[in-house]
């Protein structure tokens, strides 16, 4: 079992990354495998809506930069994903929604069904529009959202100031325990998982 851990801060090892590894800590002692992938603080190509990746015959996204082929390929081979985010403007960082929508939409099938998590991290406030964000990607994916005591915030400008909010670490410690728990439930299991239907859409006009 094995869990992609996700860094959509600009700072591989700030405050993102520190609330990452506590996460990563406490899946290793449930012995439950984890990586933590950093996007990187480079320009993101965003989707562009031409539907290419959905054409017969297509591989992915047409856009085949590096950053897309290895997020799509860690997707693969992972059981379940938590993303991390820091929080600007009450919003997730721009360029880790620009790859989700790219990656979430033209690779769906690495995502669904799989339990995933996000967890935010802001100065002040905003935490919670944020972490409102990140599980809509999951929640159309048909992935299993794991939760925790609380919502998965933590608090602070700096590591040091992470490190300080307690609370927000047990919550990490927490929603890491309760992943492993799921997965293992899901490894032990024999059930199918869910019939998919042919997707309907219904367009609204005047």
């Amino acid at each position: 079992m094995k869990v992609l851990l996700v860094n959509g801060s600009p700072h591989k090892d700030g405050c993102v990354f520190t609330a990452l590894d506590e996460i990563a800590q406490t899946l290793a002692a449930e012995d439950v495998a984890s990586e933590i992938f950093w996007i990187g603080n480079q320009p993101v190509q965003g989707c562009i809506a031409c539907f290419k990746c959905r054409e017969d015959g297509a591989d992915g996204c047409v856009f085949k930069d590096e950053l897309y082929r290895n997020f799509v390929e860690k997707m693969q081979s992972a059981d379940a994903v938590i993303i991390g985010s820091p929080v600007y403007y009450a919003g997730p960082a721009g360029a880790l929604c620009a790859i989700l929508d790219r990656v979430c939409f033209s690779a769906a099938k690495y995502f669904r069904t799989k339990p995933a998590a996000c967890v935010v991290n802001c100065r002040r406030g905003g935490a919670s529009a944020a972490f409102d964000r990140l599980n809509k990607y999951f929640t159309i994916l048909q992935m299993p959202v794991v939760s925790s005591q609380y919502w998965n915030s933590t608090h602070g400008f700096t590591v040091e100031d992470v490190k300080q909010d307690l609370e927000g670490l047990q919550t990490m410690r927490t929603l890491a325990r309760n992943m492993a728990y799921l997965l293992k439930c899901k490894e032990q299991s024999n059930v199918a998982l869910p019939r998919s239907e042919e997707p309907v859409m219904t367009n609204f006009i005047k």
